[in-house]
């Protein structure tokens, strides 16, 4: 859902002369997303949106120069974070478990959690473990994939 509105976003934004969070709320919702003020703000800060004079002059939303590519949906900050804190990550039947060094299983939830991934029901940590609930067992092995590349990239 998270990738969905985003792109969503993208494309309002290109569309339309958006100026404020409460347009693109109100857009967002006609086209059939539920958002709060709250989602909107985050959206525009992980998709680096900026102000830009308008054709009429006034401020608008447009997309930071990322290479002529939206930019990615989560930050190098949090690519960082589960580099420097993951030590391991299996699955527990439908359940991801995260061991991380002592004292960032947090920093590392909140990573996990703004990569958005749509399979994941929530997350959970303590001192030095992650737990991730997936929606079904079947669908660990990619939620799997998808945390591993970005932990094994550092």
């Amino acid at each position: 859902m998270k990738r969905s509105r985003q792109n969503k976003i993208l494309e309002l934004i290109e569309r339309y002369e958006i100026e404020t969070q409460e347009d693109l709320a109100k857009r967002l919702l006609e086209a059939g997303f539920q958002v709060t003020q709250a989602t909107v703000s985050r959206d525009i800060r992980e998709l680096a949106l900026t102000k830009v004079s308008g054709r009429n002059g006034k401020p608008k939303y447009a997309v930071t120069d990322h290479g002529g590519n939206p930019p990615p949906a989560y930050s190098n900050r949090y690519a960082r974070v589960l580099q420097d804190g993951i030590m391991s990550v299996v699955q527990a039947d439908n359940l991801v478990v995260i061991r991380t060094v002592s004292g960032m299983a947090m920093a590392v939830a909140a990573a996990v959690d703004a990569l958005g991934i749509e399979e994941i029901a929530g997350s959970i940590a303590g001192d030095d473990t992650v737990m991730c609930a997936v929606r079904t067992a079947g669908l660990v092995p990619a939620v799997m994939e998808e945390i591993n590349g970005l932990w094994r990239k550092g």
